[in-house]
């Protein structure tokens, strides 16, 4: 998914009119931001950014494991005893184990998807 780097946004609208499907508006910040709900991943609003604010999700890679192990440690506060707190991380990794299945699952059923188009 696309996002938008907002300091290096300079509120141009260029992909606000590139965007295809009306995804993309202006804040009142005078900053772009991408609904992804509405977001068909078309990829005109990074060709288009001269500044090249709009940025790729993998960037965020980071950014989503630190609040991953965020939430994690604030889970960890609501148990007290050493088992307790073993046993939610236990939780916690076939939690994430399963949302890697779904991703790695997904990308096979898309692949299968492109080598239809193919």
């Amino acid at each position: 998914m696309p996002w938008v780097n907002e300091e290096m946004c300079v509120g141009c609208g260029l992909c606000v009119e590139e965007c295809p499907v009306s995804a993309i508006r202006l804040q009142d910040s005078e900053v772009a931001a991408i609904n992804e709900d509405e977001c068909i991943r078309c990829g005109h609003c990074h060709e288009i950014c001269p500044q090249e604010a709009v940025r790729h999700d993998s960037e965020k890679i980071p950014v989503e494991v630190e609040a991953n192990v965020a939430k994690t440690k604030k889970l960890l506060e609501h148990f007290d005893t050493p088992a307790d707190q073993s046993a939610l991380l236990e939780r916690m990794v076939r939690y994430f184990t399963k949302e890697r299945k779904v991703a790695e699952q997904s990308i096979e059923e898309v692949k299968k998807l492109i080598a239809q188009v193919d």
